[in-house]
């Protein structure tokens, strides 16, 4: 089925939650995630979207239902854990891509493209210099890791993203079948939206 995508800002976001926050938890448990979701934390971090100046979540449908979605904000709305990984970047200039979600189903059809052409474009609206994100850094021996496993690297190479050397991020969640959150390194990701 041919996926169609919306790009939604300010209060029309809260509609989109209840069908998100399920559709991240979905996503969030496969690899390299393993995220036990909670549909009440998933609610109030995505309502933070409706009232954050300037955020955007992209979403792709395939009919009525959406099926992949892709969020971003201004860096200096967002979670603490994010901001402190680039203490000597102004964060008034960068626009923070937290996270891009899509069925497995309805991959290799140009959702990742446009999900970072929407993102790019609303951070250069909004005035920011540059895009940040974070990849959740898992060990290669992790005993959950898929043997089929291909990293993203490569397509966010292709898209002008960098790895910030030394800038990595951590954020506490609970892995699927643990009792408590244990927390993770991320590697920041960035790219000059100037050049």
């Amino acid at each position: 089925m041919t996926l169609t995508f919306e790009t939604v800002t300010g209060h029309r976001i809260a509609r989109l939650v209840p069908e998100l926050a399920v559709l991240r938890i979905r996503v969030f448990r496969d690899w390299p995630y393993l995220y036990e979701g909670n549909l009440g934390y998933e609610h109030r971090y995505l309502a933070s979207y409706t009232n954050a100046q300037g955020a955007v979540i992209v979403v792709a449908r395939a009919g009525d239902r959406i099926v992949g979605a892709a969020t971003g904000m201004a860096l200096e709305d967002h979670a603490d854990d994010f901001r402190t990984a680039m203490p000597d970047l102004d964060a008034r200039q960068v626009f923070y891509f937290a996270e891009s979600v899509l069925l497995p189903r309805y991959r290799g059809q140009g959702a990742g493209h446009h999900f970072f052409d929407a993102r790019e474009a609303q951070a250069r609206a909004v005035g920011r210099r540059y895009a940040m994100f974070c990849a959740v850094d898992r060990p290669q021996d992790h005993p959950a890791r898929p043997a089929d496993y291909v990293p993203l690297d490569g397509f966010w190479r292709n898209r002008g993203y960098a790895p910030v050397a030394g800038a990595k991020a951590s954020f506490s969640w609970r892995d699927v079948g643990t009792p408590k959150p244990t927390t993770k390194a991320l590697q920041v990701w960035r790219k000059d939206l100037a050049e």
